[in-house]
């Protein structure tokens, strides 16, 4: 099923920012979300920017969040390239939790998309290694020691949460059998890097009291190292070895990270403070 819920916010949405307003945004929801967990981020986008074109795409929503990446992403392309083929300046992109996946791999599979600024809000960008309820809701029976051996099998790997699964105490089966994260990091080979680097900012957004995203850092593209310490962005191999655009990105000073405590994995897209802080200056 494919639609997308249009919210246009007062009055006509303008396509010309540098002459009428301003650029198109859309939102891709995360797991187990939909629509309506983004009506506050939308009322804060027409306070601040009147006139903006906001879609928020309805589609993948809730238990069917947890359909293979690969087939969400598919989906996700067709509804949002008539609307980046609409404005001629380009559209933001705003995704939450595993939407910033999606939403990365929409990036890097896109040769002719025109996304100016791609902003990350809470998502496990390097993996993902936790017991959280959200783990319990898809694996009851497992803990985050024992789900490599339902993820890291061709039936695991038709469950969203197993493609970004990275256990870094199984991490050559991790390479092997994951057939969706490895591949966006440039683990595994591939020729997306100018894809993804047609952006024009990459904006991180995280924070430490989340209490979902494992490590939190992964939302800065850190991650655990196989003593369970966290490694930073910048010494990650992908970061180091440039795999696709990451350290580019830095280096053309395009990269921005945001760091928020005391805010919830469910509170990031409705705390105004958030949007203030990390969002609002990016959306023009």
């Amino acid at each position: 099923v494919r639609a997308i819920l249009p919210v246009h916010l007062n009055g006509l949405a303008l396509q010309h920012p540098g002459i009428d307003g301003y650029r198109p945004v859309i939102i891709v929801h995360g797991l187990f979300d939909g629509p309506k967990q983004f009506q506050k981020m939308v009322l804060f986008i027409k306070k601040t920017h009147p006139g903006t074109e906001v879609t928020v795409v309805d589609m993948y929503n809730h238990m069917s969040s947890l359909k293979p990446l690969w087939k969400q992403v598919q989906g996700f392309h067709l509804a949002i390239e008539p609307i980046m083929m609409k404005a001629l300046d380009g559209v933001h992109m705003l995704c939450f939790s595993q939407g910033g996946l999606i939403c990365r791999a929409l990036l890097s599979t896109m040769p002719n998309h025109n996304i100016h600024t791609f902003i990350a809000l809470s998502s496990p960008l390097a993996g993902q290694y936790g017991d959280t309820d959200y783990l319990q809701r898809v694996f009851p029976s497992f803990m985050k020691t024992t789900v490599f051996r339902v993820c890291y099998n061709r039936v695991g790997q038709k469950v969203s949460i197993c493609q970004y699964w990275n256990d870094p105490h199984h991490r050559s089966s991790y390479l092997k059998n994951n057939k969706f994260l490895p591949l966006l990091n440039g683990d595994t080979p591939h020729t997306w890097r100018e894809n993804f680097l047609r952006i024009k900012k990459l904006v991180l957004i995280g924070g430490p009291d989340d209490g979902v995203i494992t490590p939190w850092q992964s939302s800065h593209f850190g991650f655990y190292d196989s003593k369970e310490h966290v490694v930073e962005m910048r010494n990650q191999e992908f970061y180091r070895n440039d795999t696709f655009g990451l350290k580019t990105l830095s280096a053309r000073g395009d990269l921005s990270l945001c760091l928020r405590a005391g805010v919830k994995h469910i509170h990031w897209h409705s705390n105004f403070t958030v949007f203030t802080d990390c969002i609002e200056n990016w959306l023009t």
